[in-house]
């Protein structure tokens, strides 16, 4: 009876000692498994705002997401107001934005991620033989004031001023570079993207507008602003001045999938190797 019983205590010890090494190792495996970090971010984002960004935004989801299988994300456009807006409110997760953060914003506990800059062109149609504005003249047609081409060097034909809403981190970046306090006509054709504004600069004789520089294809014709083409390397010198930041705003400091995306965004991966590609400025390439 006493061998019996010594043999149960013994196997006992033997279990309590399993479940307790059991217990240590399982910690050690979950910690490790939460330490090897790439394979194990997951989740969804979304994301809004500035279709400016989209040129950079889109290949990197795509890239992103290849890397990282468990994780989804959405970038829709909608201009850079409205994506400050569904952030602020918590409908989406990044609010992407072509403009500094407005006081009115300052009080939503937004968080400013810069990501790149981003530079914009002034664009008409390819039968337009103006090939340079100045700055007085490009004020001049934004406010209304230039209404023929022939009064900046073209054909006797009538300017259609075709550009964004209100709502627009591209307008606000033209209106606070170029501008600079002056009001936009409202004799223009308004256009809710700068695809959009593209796609109508090239099928309407005579308009002009303004478009962030990876839009710029073949179907329209860049001009020169001040006697200085538009170049990634005029902007890093300082000659061309038309050029903002892209802004990725959080609700507060961001965790999980959504750090992970900023991150990647501005990692020396992405941002040496893609975003020039794209059409956009690596934020460290700019002049102190």
């Amino acid at each position: 009876m006493f061998q019996k019983r010594k043999i149960v205590m013994a196997l006992s010890a033997l279990t309590v000692s399993a479940t307790l090494l059991a217990g240590c190792g399982g910690s050690q495996q979950q910690a490790a498994t939460s330490g090897s970090g790439d394979a194990k971010i997951s989740g969804k984002v979304s994301a809004s705002g500035s279709t400016a960004l989209l040129p950079l935004l889109k290949p990197a989801q795509e890239a992103f997401q290849e890397k990282y299988k468990d994780v989804t994300i959405n970038v829709a456009g909608g201009g850079s107001f409205t994506g400050m807006n569904q952030v602020g409110e918590g409908s989406v997760d990044i609010g992407n934005s072509d403009v500094n953060l407005p006081d009115e914003y300052k009080d939503k506990g937004l968080v400013d991620h810069k990501v790149v800059v981003e530079p914009f062109v002034f664009i008409v149609d390819k039968e337009n033989k103006v090939d340079n504005l100045t700055k007085d003249q490009v004020v001049g047609i934004l406010t209304g004031k230039i209404q023929n081409w022939k009064e900046v060097g073209g054909a006797d034909q009538k300017i259609t001023l075709i550009h964004r809403a209100k709502s627009s981190g591209s307008r606000a970046t033209i209106s606070d570079v170029v501008l600079k306090g002056a009001e936009f006509t409202d004799d223009a054709v308004i256009q809710d993207s700068n695809g959009a504004v593209r796609a109508a600069i090239a099928s309407t004789p005579g308009s002009l507008g303004y478009v962030d520089a990876p839009y710029a294809d073949d179907s329209v014709k860049v001009l020169k602003f001040d006697g200085v083409e538009y170049t990634a390397q005029n902007i890093i010198d300082g000659k061309y001045p038309i050029y903002g930041y892209g802004h990725m705003y959080t609700k507060g400091e961001p965790t999980g999938a959504v750090k992970a995306f900023i991150d990647y965004i501005l990692s020396d991966e992405f941002q040496n190797s893609q975003v020039e590609k794209l059409g956009f400025i690596p934020v460290s390439k700019m002049k102190k």
